[in-house]
């Protein structure tokens, strides 16, 4: 099985952190979140990541080449121009070697969902997409239409919303992304040609034609490791969840 993971933002959000290195190498507990990262993804029996980099890129080329996993590691590079997560989603799609769906996880979240329950229901769904989501407070949600389907995507501090279908305005719940989902190889022959855009809208449009499945899971399974505040807490949420 593929597993893909975004690593190649810009990590803000972390400065000063990532002034000289990239969010994906910032340590939890001595280990870098690419590292955990990785190792999660294999413990669910994943067995080929690809990684795709811009912000300080070669020092995670590097550190790929300098440590063993049980898995074959392929970097889809974006040094020279940042696509986004679905512009980058797109370009790496050339580097899948398998038919089988393909998990994407973002380097600073730290999870304790199962994985493996997350691509099996995929799987078993026929669904384009699965998207894991949770209760959680947030400024964006996407929206799902009560058999769990996506609906649409909402921003409650501009008040933008864009739907799939006007028809499915009424009784939507709204869940919080967690930055993982699965996709079917399907999904990407109907992204647009690699360009730096973001994957969120691309969803919204193929949910008009096609079903995009909400994945609930326990927010304390999950947490966003994108702030050097939240640094502190992830130690303790690392050794909860055994990601060490």
């Amino acid at each position: 099985m593929e597993a893909m993971i975004f690593a190649a933002g810009l990590g803000t959000r972390l400065q000063p952190i990532t002034n000289h290195i990239p969010k994906a190498l910032v340590e939890v507990n001595g280990t870098t979140l690419l590292e955990l990262c990785i190792r999660n993804i294999i413990k669910h029996g994943f067995d080929r990541v690809i990684i795709n980099v811009h912000h300080f890129g070669e020092q995670i080329i590097d550190f790929v080449a300098n440590h063993s996993f049980d898995a074959e590691i392929v970097i889809s590079d974006e040094r020279q121009l940042l696509l986004d997560t679905g512009g980058g989603l797109k370009k790496a799609s050339q580097l899948l070697m398998q038919e089988s769906p393909l998990l994407i996880h973002n380097v600073d979240v730290l999870s304790g969902i199962d994985l493996s329950d997350l691509y099996r229901r995929h799987y078993q769904s026929g669904a384009i997409a699965t998207v894991a989501v949770a209760e959680r407070n947030t400024s964006r949600y996407l929206l799902f239409d009560t058999e769990d389907n996506l609906a649409g995507w909402t921003n409650r501090k501009t008040d933008e919303t864009i739907w799939a279908s006007p028809k499915q305005k009424d009784n939507v719940v709204a869940m919080a992304f967690s930055g993982i989902h699965v996709v079917s190889r399907q999904l990407t022959d109907l992204l647009p040609p690699a360009a730096p855009y973001p994957i969120i809208p691309q969803y919204i449009a193929i949910a008009r034609h096609s079903t995009i499945k909400a994945y609930k899971h326990n927010a304390n399974e999950w947490m966003d490791v994108g702030k050097p505040e939240t640094l502190a807490r992830a130690n303790s949420f690392a050794v909860k969840h055994n990601l060490n």
